[in-house]
């Protein structure tokens, strides 16, 4: 059996003490494969980026245990040595030296490591053509746009060759067509390179675009589930949305009727694509299963 890439166990964060303390997480137990492309969804204050620093060793537990690739990262003497060499990180801000080339901001977390200058030039070049900018490579970040920029960060990640890629909201600041230029290219790593991802993310599509699912709430894991049918994903992100919510309200009062005018239209153009699937349920079996997954979600 393969061993776990991710392993916490009843992982809690607390911050302040007293009356003020802030339990950031309580409790998290998760596993996850190596080659896996995770998402983690909830809403802002959930926990979601307080998890992925604790795998990145950037901040310590409270309570519980993090390892990653068979370390207890509470315990390790080198932690600059381990992230260098096993977590590639990618934030929401690029966070490119700006004074740097895009090839030499690449060759950045290869410096103090084992490999000489010209291999450091190869792997750079080599990696900034498989994110598709061999030919901005000696473009400063300020020449490149807001995608270019990702990925090179990207591409910086995956310097070391890390077993693991953690990711925080790394499309949140582009525009749409960038952001799912950039969700392909992670896609295409994950399934090329065989290297783990883990999506903090707020972006329905680009938790759809991995293979499994974990929903935040209050420091806590709600939901967890693989990521098998784009409908029923559909279906499931309505369920905890605020209108899915107002749907699944039990409070005798005509839903649709607490919809504003953009809130129906998204809600008709997801009956009207649920209609036109063929072979999927029909629109009078819709409000059962969203009353199925309201419950088992929540």
């Amino acid at each position: 059996m393969t061993e776990p890439i991710i392993q916490t166990r009843h992982l809690s964060k607390l911050y302040g003490s007293g009356e003020t303390v802030v339990r950031a997480l309580h409790d998290v137990n998760l596993e996850v494969a190596p080659g896996e492309f995770l998402a983690v969804m909830g809403p802002s204050g959930c926990g979601k980026s307080t998890l992925l620093n604790m795998l990145g060793g950037l901040d310590q537990p409270s309570e519980g245990e993090v390892w990653v690739a068979g370390e207890d990262v509470a315990k390790l003497k080198d932690m600059d040595g381990f992230r260098a060499r096993t977590v590639g990180f990618v934030f929401q801000l690029h966070n490119l030296l700006p004074t740097l080339t895009a090839q030499e901001n690449v060759e950045v977390p290869m410096q103090g490591q084992k490999i000489g200058r010209g291999e450091r030039h190869k792997r750079a070049v080599h990696l900034l053509e498989l994110v598709g900018l061999g030919d901005r490579r000696g473009h400063l970040p300020s020449q490149l746009s807001g995608g270019q920029r990702q990925r090179v960060a990207i591409a910086r990640s995956l310097a070391n060759e890390p077993a693991l890629i953690l990711a925080d909201e790394p499309t949140g600041a582009l525009d749409s067509q960038s952001g799912e230029e950039l969700l392909a290219l992670l896609a295409q790593l994950n399934t090329s390179q065989g290297t783990t991802i883990v999506v903090v993310t707020h972006d329905r599509r680009v938790a759809q675009a991995t293979g499994r699912i974990l929903r935040m709430r209050d420091g806590q894991v709600v939901d967890d589930h693989r990521v098998d049918n784009p409908l029923e994903e559909d279906l499931r992100m309505l369920a905890h949305s605020q209108l899915g919510q107002a749907l699944l309200g039990g409070n005798g009062q005509s839903s649709v009727g607490l919809l504003n005018g953009t809130e129906r239209e998204v809600l008709r153009r997801l009956l009207t694509r649920f209609d036109d699937a063929p072979g999927e349920e029909t629109p009078a079996e819709i409000g059962d299963l969203l009353e199925i997954l309201g419950r088992d979600l929540r």
